[in-house]
């Protein structure tokens, strides 16, 4: 598990593990196509957005714009229902075309600067497809491939906003992935030095004035302020505009839930939360098991907090079966915590053997937050709300 914390991290300074969207095409029309694409691409309307990328390719065949958006709509299908790998083939395929289009460009001129983004993109996505998947050399592989070429794309053109987002998030990661992970300090001579600062400058930059860029560097810069930075007023603030500008999105639904949460908003979360199950329940397009897992644990917390303590054990309850589904890599801090509020309920409800037992369990797994310290006090001495 720690190798593959640090195979994470070093991912994370992929430059183009997102996307990096620019085309420099003079056709108004096109260019408003293809902004009206990433918009429901975002808003998991993929129908809308293929037809729309379909006809850019139409129209324009030898340029890799509509088939490296075409292959977006694969990316937020695979995103969206994470546990079928039945796209993953198609969708490394659609990049391996957009890589081979953009190099007979840079047979021509080695300075084609729609090329390098383009081809830089479509191997930061087939990292990332890898990284996903846990095919970690692979994926560490297409991060070095990838990083030259976004940087000699910033050296031609350094004043294209768009441009910045993928410096913006290397800068960023490059300092901040070795001061939470420091074994990874020794790989980093290999890559140029980070810039925390610089790399939030460059990230809001391309998040107010990039043409294509702005939805994906908003949703990073949202990510770092609340992952990294913890400042959760500015994540709320990103959160709130970005589900409001996408609202059949799930992960951004999500991070306004979570960052309610953060900022003590418990009610306005939870009813968040609540829509999110409602979504999950009904089979929202988008709205898989991972947004389920998680709506039923702040549900539940919230519950719990609130005294329905029956309420509260079967949304646990409902969060720790489905995180036994999909915790593939051992216990996630979703099943720790619900358990560990399990155990508390029982408590309560003077279950002291149940309770016991919760708390044995929150032990054998990995430690989140405080739920080892919490567990061995409630095992000596069982949980009690404050008067």
């Amino acid at each position: 598990m720690r190798v593959l914390s640090i195979f994470r991290a070093l991912l994370f300074i992929i430059p183009l593990s997102q996307v990096c969207f620019t085309q420099w095409l003079p056709d108004p029309e096109i260019d408003l196509q293809i902004q009206q694409g990433i918009d429901h691409i975002y808003n998991i309307e993929f129908k809308k957005a293929d037809s729309l990328f379909s006809d850019v390719i139409r129209k324009r065949p030898d340029h890799p714009v509509g088939h490296f958006f075409r292959a977006m709509v694969v990316w937020w299908q695979i995103l969206t229902n994470f546990e079928d790998e039945s796209q993953d083939q198609k969708f490394t395929d659609m990049l391996e075309s957009v890589v081979d289009m953009c190099e007979k460009r840079l047979d021509k001129n080695p300075r084609d600067v729609t090329a390098l983004f383009f081809k830089g993109g479509a191997v930061g996505f087939r990292g990332r497809l890898r990284a996903n998947r846990s095919k970690w050399l692979g994926a560490a592989n297409d991060g070095i491939v990838a990083l030259p070429i976004v940087r000699k794309a910033y050296e031609i053109d350094p004043k294209n906003y768009d441009v910045l987002l993928g410096i913006g998030i290397y800068n960023y990661y490059a300092e901040v992935v070795p001061d939470k992970y420091p074994v990874v300090k020794p790989f980093m001579i290999f890559f140029p030095s980070g810039d925390r600062k610089k790399g939030l400058e460059q990230l809001d930059l391309a998040s107010r004035h990039s043409k294509y860029a702005r939805t994906e560097s908003s949703y990073f810069l949202m990510q770092n302020y609340f992952v990294f930075e913890k400042n959760y007023i500015k994540a709320l603030e990103i959160a709130r505009e970005l589900h409001k500008r996408y609202p059949r999105n799930p992960l951004f639904h999500r991070y306004l839930g979570r960052c309610l949460v953060s900022v003590g908003f418990l009610s306005d979360a939870n009813e968040e939360f609540v829509e999110i199950e409602k979504r999950f329940r009904e089979k929202h397009m988008g709205y898989d098991v991972y947004d389920g897992r998680e709506a039923y644990y702040y549900i539940g917390k919230y519950d719990f907090l609130a005294g329905r303590l029956e309420k509260a054990m079967v949304n646990l309850l409902t969060c720790d079966s489905l995180s036994r589904k999909i915790d593939k890599e051992g216990p996630s801090g979703f099943m720790s915590l619900a358990n560990l509020l399990m155990g508390m309920i029982f408590d309560l409800q003077y279950k002291r053997g149940y309770a016991v037992q919760q708390y044995r369990k929150v032990l054998a797994m990995k430690e989140y937050e405080t739920s080892h310290q919490e567990a061995k006090k409630y095992m000596e001495k069982p949980y009690k709300r404050s008067p």
